[in-house]
């Protein structure tokens, strides 16, 4: 049985426990033995085994329940969030905010507040009033489908779009300067109609125009 011969204990025992993991020695939802078990077998105290499996909790691998022991996850640690966006190309990440944002259109026309509705406003005006610097227009129609996503009253679509939004910016920008074409009275236009079917709390248009606006935005960007 291979054991932790070097510094920084904690992190080999970590890597061996993960290493046996991914082997197979213990299947998704299984229980892992007790910490009396596992330290002898990795070479280390059981202080040890105790931070090695706090580690792999913080990575998504294991998850303690109190008074019923430690339970497998994960088969492998996964992947930071914020990797896979990097990875990604920018026509995946539209696609991923149809996904989000069609159903927090949705959402909002159910959930929004007198004081959502007024923020939703607030930033279909400012877009309208910018409409010849191209990142001006650009961040301010950020700010709009981001208070339309915050008026869906869920915290994890907010996090979500805020953790899309650097990413589109960009893609966003050079594609207005190639195009030299943006904030038409037919753009605004649909934006407005967005705003009136969350003001009248119709989920079914507000949903469909939100797909409709990011189609065609993902047709522009390819």
């Amino acid at each position: 049985m291979t054991q932790v011969r070097r510094a920084s204990l904690a992190d080999q025992a970590a890597e061996l426990l993960l290493e046996r993991i991914r082997s197979g020695e213990w299947a998704l939802g299984e229980k892992l033995p007790g910490e009396t078990t596992l330290a002898p077998q990795l070479g280390v105290g059981r202080s040890t085994v105790r931070e090695a499996i706090r580690q792999l909790a913080g990575r998504g691998v294991l998850t303690s329940r109190q008074g019923a022991g430690v339970f497998v996850t994960a088969l492998e640690v996964p992947e930071d969030w914020d990797a896979v966006l990097r990875r990604a190309d920018i026509v995946s990440v539209i696609e991923a905010r149809v996904a989000i944002e069609a159903e927090a259109a949705a959402l909002a026309a159910a959930r929004r507040t007198h004081a959502d509705l007024r923020a939703i406003r607030r930033a279909l005006a400012r877009r309208a009033e910018n409409r010849s610097d191209i990142e001006r227009h650009v961040d301010v129609d950020t700010q709009f489908h981001r208070a339309i996503v915050v008026a869906a009253h869920n915290p994890v679509l907010v996090e979500m779009f805020d953790s899309f939004t650097p990413r589109v910016l960009a893609a966003m920008i050079d594609m207005l300067r190639l195009r030299q074409d943006f904030g038409s009275d037919a753009d605004q236009q649909a934006h407005a109609e967005l705003a009136d079917a969350i003001a009248d709390r119709d989920a079914a248009a507000a949903s469909r125009l939100s797909r409709a606006h990011l189609g065609e935005l993902r047709q522009a960007l390819t």
